[in-house]
């Protein structure tokens, strides 16, 4: 029985999973888990990738020790962000994180949001790889790269030592540079916009191989492995496992909320924010992009600052403490002040202030007002779905981390008035398993029919 590795690293931390088939079951094993955040830099907000680097190569390592050695390694991340190479095949530093909005000031360009989006359905947000591109221009690192690396294939390079002049389908999808359509670089939009097409190498459906694990590597870790290139954005990843026709929430840092279809340009999913991003199969995932938990992280971390350790589980049950009080709130969850303030608790109190909702005075208060303003972002997500595609969905499918909220999956289920179905919750690992799975042969027949052979899906 051969083992397949999912290294899935998320915006706030990562993980290495172990994956085997057999007996019509996919079960899975955490090696190891490990913390990720942006570090702000005196150049602003960059992300860590020497240590992130650091922790894959441990991952691995742990393998060797526990005499697990997988056949297979594949990477899955966040969108957006990327690396830059020189012609050397050094990396430009920093490498930034896209909550520094670096993109902020160019997101009026020389091309119209509204051409821009009949090409590539990307909807003009600060963060978008197009927007950092564009900040790099402005700062002359563009002139010193050949290449452009999104980070899932910066690591893969960086484990095989192999610069692969290829860029994977569903994460070149999220840059806002690719026809949505042709599934290939908008060469037209690109150089409109003043970028050098030396930084986009030819566009690579998965699942596909990388190369083996460089000798140095080898040496560090104990093992040699194939290293594949997988749906690399973490959401593509995840969604795999689904029925092509599922209306889903993939729930974690961020909630992005859609459907697999074909491209939908219209002003409509524009005025609405609803890009369109790369799927398998030929589909695309037409979907919203919801801020997410990452609210109730950024409350944990400050409270963690004065002293108060409080999980998830704890705010969960704060939440429903006061929503047995009748407490309700309500902000804007898609505010762009609350992609990185200073302090969240205050912005969400702000913000309740300005939308003249009840101020939230306790935790549990100011827990609920994150749990129930997701809860009705998600209600208009899926109407505003509805109304753009003319189809109605009785069910929603939770699936990754927070897949794991109760309280999140039954608000969800009474603002939508939907059926919902929960988990799995390592979805993006899993998906990334089943692929590798069947590169290497080891698995073959519907995914979904597995995934619920394989995982405790609830119904609510």
């Amino acid at each position: 029985m051969s083992l397949c590795l999912a290294v899935d690293i998320g915006a706030s931390g990562g993980r290495h999973i172990l994956g085997a088939y057999r007996n019509g079951k996919l079960t899975l094993e955490e090696i190891y888990r490990f913390s990720n955040a942006p570090v702000l830099s005196e150049r602003g907000l960059v992300w860590d990738v020497e240590r992130l680097f650091d922790e894959v190569v441990k991952g691995l390592s742990l393998c060797a020790k526990w005499d697990k050695i997988p056949e297979t390694v594949a990477i899955d991340m966040w969108a957006v962000d990327y690396a830059l190479i020189d012609a050397a095949g050094g990396l430009i530093n920093p490498v930034y994180s896209y909550r520094g909005e670096r993109g902020t000031t160019f997101t009026s360009t020389l091309v119209p949001i509204e051409e821009m989006y009949a090409i590539t359905g990307i909807p003009p947000h600060p963060f978008n790889t197009v927007y950092q591109l564009l900040a790099d221009k402005d700062a002359g690192r563009i002139e010193k790269a050949e290449h452009l690396l999104m980070l899932p294939e910066y690591f893969s390079y960086r484990l095989t030592g192999r610069l692969k002049d290829e860029c994977e389908y569903t994460n070149a999808s999220s840059t806002g540079l690719l026809d949505a359509q042709k599934r290939d670089w908008a060469y037209g939009l690109i150089d409109a916009l003043g970028l050098p097409r030396r930084l986009f190498p030819r566009v690579r459906e998965p699942i596909y191989d990388y190369g083996d694990l460089s000798t140095e590597i080898r040496k560090r870790v104990g093992f040699n492995a194939r290293v594949l290139m997988c749906a690399s954005h973490d959401t593509a990843s995840a969604v795999s496992l689904l029925p092509q026709d599922a209306l889903y929430i993939s729930s974690g840092t961020w909630s992005l909320l859609g459907v697999q279809s074909a491209p939908i340009l219209t002003e409509a999913a524009l005025k609405d924010g609803y890009a369109n991003e790369g799927a398998l199969n030929g589909k695309i995932r037409f979907l919203k992009n919801i801020i997410g938990l990452w609210m109730l992280q950024r409350i944990r971390a400050e409270l963690e600052v004065t002293g108060k350790n409080c999980s998830f589980s704890e705010l969960e049950s704060l939440a429903k403490e006061a929503a047995e009080r009748g407490d309700e709130y309500s902000v804007d969850v898609n505010s762009r002040k609350f992609i990185n303030p200073f302090s969240m608790i205050e912005a969400i109190k702000e913000e309740c202030r300005l939308s003249d909702s009840s101020v939230p005075s306790t935790l549990g208060g100011l827990a609920l007002c994150v749990y129930q303003s997701l809860a009705s972002s998600y209600q208009m997500a899926v109407e505003g779905i509805e109304a753009i595609t003319g189809r109605r969905y009785g069910a929603v499918h939770i699936i990754g981390g927070g897949s794991k909220d109760d309280f999140l999956n039954h608000l969800t289920a009474r603002y939508t008035g939907r059926t919902v179905y929960a988990g799995p919750s390592e979805a993006a690992a899993a998906g990334s398993l089943f692929m590798q799975m069947r590169y290497t042969g080891g698995f073959s027949g519907s995914i979904w029919d597995a995934v619920m052979e394989s995982f405790d899906i609830k119904k609510i």
